[in-house]
């Protein structure tokens, strides 16, 4: 799998400050913030996150606070409002989706079941 490690040298001072693993997930998601989140996905080419992306951002979140892991795609899917269709298209996968929600590596075979999901 490549590696997802974000561009941020032209994108400010707020997201020079994060810290990545090899993979491109924050290695602190306390350090997550929606400033760090928007401009992630305009430097990862996703653009300005809407409502529809906040939706997704905020249930990832949420759940993963509740549960401790991932959630199944359905499951984002009823809770959002949206098919797989509109996440793939809003995100690019699952994956980016988790990364930009600030959440930790999931490893590497969930790394790869997410990115098969979109």
């Amino acid at each position: 799998m490549t590696s997802i490690q974000p561009n941020l040298q032209q994108a400010g001072t707020h997201a020079a400050s994060l810290s990545f693993d090899e993979d491109g997930f924050l290695v602190d998601s306390s350090a997550w913030t929606r400033e760090g989140a928007q401009i992630l996905a305009e430097v990862d080419g996703i653009g300005p996150l809407g409502k529809a992306h906040w939706k997704v951002i905020s249930f990832l979140r949420d759940h993963f606070s509740e549960v401790g892991g991932l959630p199944a795609m359905r499951t984002v899917c009823k809770a959002s409002g949206l098919d797989p269709e509109q996440i793939k298209q809003m995100f690019g996968s699952c994956c980016e989706a988790w990364r930009l929600s600030g959440l930790p590596n999931p490893g590497e075979e969930a790394r790869a079941y997410m990115s098969c999901m979109s």
